[in-house]
């Protein structure tokens, strides 16, 4: 294992404190995998960037995906997800997720998780986009994210959890061979600890979610700036998939200039009858695929995107009047009060909707235990790339995906015995290697992004971006290199830089995809080459800040760390 050895700008922590496990990330993967090290006897910690419900895991409307149904079953749960990710799945990481899942899901409800059921106690199941069956458990109408984070949260306020809150993590502590020993961490504001310090531990788990703050529009939190992708980058893991952003179909439209998080319009709304219409008010779903309106996403966004071009439209409708108040009330209160805060009453008019950026289907490389390729390092959650989503992740996946892969990564840390190494961490270099982003930068980053990488992407677009990109690192490069300067330390700097190295490397992995391919759609690269493209691409960074990119041979990861380095 090579370290780059390139690390922000940032100042020598100032504190620190030990444990066994440092979790980054408090949504419902971070959370998972805290509690069930507790369990196992381990020290934790939870760091987390704002509070601990602040992450994408309280968005999510829809719901969780597992076979629990009657006549349901893991293998058609399976069948579903493997189409859904157009060739790209990695079949043993999908079976792992669909034969696990309900048994988590389980446990879930057992830690204090309440779902919606149905007057004869039995979970109330509906379907998604993808789906054959129904199979989405959900709570609160559209509130799943919500109950899932409130459990999990008060569980781990329950059972005392060390949490550390307001804290942007900054990068990875290795020791002399190249092992995890920790973080280091920026404290956002007064408490027990404040600004740079470290948490010492020699396995450090990332559940640091998404990235969709790199495009103007994202259905993202704030805090979404690909943090976890960027740290893993700069401490030389391997991150794949990255061109595979999933463009959420049905996002509130709120004018050509809005930018930040966009209101989410549930697939539970297709799901439970919903149509997409243009302004004649035609479905034009219908004859594109079997499913309609409840294709995959990918499938459902292309449609969506192609209409606006035939009809010169900024957006198409989403109706579902027919559903009547009551329903509306019932099973869609979150949406609801959403549309109406903008003007829009679902009961009584079509809901204007059009793709925004939602999931990172792709992310930093892990094996089936969420073992990344550098000893002591895991990641789970969206921050990972598991090989389950493949070029396009199945709805409703991803909450189970959370689940299934942080209780493993928990047992593993646990038989492993790698607790019991002792981290001696390397010294923070005292001049950094990486210069910080102005931050105006980030808004740069985000026009460049969603005008040439978005949902429609071809070669001239990609090179315009990739150019664009490389002169905003060049040009901080270069006031390092000339004069020692950079931007100033700080959480708005340093969220700009993070963003950088994501979308450098989304840019060349999407260049290099030479196809179109689930969420991956180039328009001078129209049809899926099988012979060619079933494979992942994976990229690392060099220690001179270039990044390395190869394909695997196929579409099954090879093993991310030799057999030697795993304790």
């Amino acid at each position: 294992m090579t370290t780059t050895g390139i690390r922000l700008h940032a100042p020598a922590p100032g504190w620190s404190i030990d444990a066994d496990v440092v979790v980054v990330g408090s949504g419902v993967a971070g959370l998972t995998a805290a509690l069930r090290c507790e369990a196992a006897g381990l020290t934790t910690v939870v760091v987390t960037k704002a509070r601990l419900d602040d992450g994408s895991t309280r968005w999510a409307q829809g719901g969780i995906a597992a076979a629990l149904g009657e006549g349901d079953t893991p293998e058609q749960h399976l069948d579903d997800t493997l189409v859904a990710g157009a060739g790209l799945c990695d079949e043993e990481a999908v079976r792992i997720l669909v034969t696990e899942g309900p048994d988590a899901v389980r446990r879930l409800i057992a830690t204090g998780a309440q779902f919606d059921a149905s007057t004869d106690g039995n979970l109330e199941l509906t379907r998604e986009g993808g789906h054959h069956r129904r199979r989405i458990a959900h709570a609160g109408g559209d509130a799943t994210g919500a109950e899932i984070s409130r459990a999990l949260v008060e569980a781990v306020r329950a059972r005392g959890l060390r949490t550390i809150e307001n804290a942007l993590v900054l990068d990875l502590l290795t020791d002399a061979e190249g092992r995890t020993a920790g973080v280091t961490l920026h404290v956002m504001g007064e408490g027990q600890h404040d600004g740079v310090g470290a948490v010492h531990a020699p396995a450090v788990v990332l559940a640091t979610g998404g990235m969709g703050q790199v495009f103007s529009a994202t259905t993202n939190p704030a805090v979404s700036t690909g943090d976890g992708v960027a740290l893993a980058l700069r401490a030389g893991a391997e991150v794949s998939d990255l061109e595979f952003v999933q463009f959420h179909p049905t996002v509130l439209f709120l004018g050509p200039d809005a930018e930040g998080q966009q209101p989410l319009v549930s697939e539970a709304v297709r799901g439970e009858g919903a149509h997409l219409v243009d302004a004649d008010g035609v479905r034009f779903m219908l004859g594109q695929h079997e499913l309609a309106e409840l294709a995959p996403r990918d499938i459902v966004a292309k449609g969506i995107v192609r209409r606006m071009l035939d009809n010169d439209a900024e957006h198409m409708y989403l109706d579902a009047r027919h559903f009547g108040a009551e329903m509306w009330e019932q099973r869609f209160p979150t949406i609801l009060a959403a549309c109406r805060a903008h003007g829009i009453d679902p009961v009584t008019q079509p809901v204007p909707v059009a793709p925004a950026a939602h999931y990172a289907s792709g992310g930093v490389r892990t094996d089936s235990h969420g073992r990344t390729t550098v000893p002591g390092l895991y990641a789970c959650g969206e921050v990972a790339c598991t090989g389950v989503h493949g070029a396009n992740r199945l709805a409703s996946n991803s909450l189970l995906e959370g689940l299934v892969y942080a209780e493993r990564i928990a047992a593993d840390i646990a038989s492993t015995g790698l607790h019991a190494r002792v981290p001696q961490p390397l010294p923070t270099a005292e001049r950094p290697a990486h210069p910080l982003l102005p931050p105006e930068a980030r808004f740069a980053i985000q026009r460049i992004m969603t005008r040439g990488a978005g949902v429609l992407r071809s070669e001239a677009s990609l090179a315009e971006a990739a150019g664009r990109l490389h002169r905003l690192h060049a040009e901080a490069r270069d006031a390092l290199d000339e004069n020692g300067k950079t931007a100033e330390p700080g959480v708005d700097t340093w969220e700009a830089t993070n963003l950088l190295f994501v979308a450098r490397v989304l840019v060349e992995a999407a260049r290099r995809r030479e196809e179109t391919r689930g969420c991956h759609w180039r328009e001078d690269r129209p049809e899926r080459d099988d012979t060619a493209w079933r494979r992942h691409i994976v990229v690392r960074l060099n220690p001179d800040r270039s990044l390395a990119v190869r394909t695997t041979d196929t579409t099954d990861f090879p093993p991310t760390l030799p057999q030697a380095q795993e304790q």
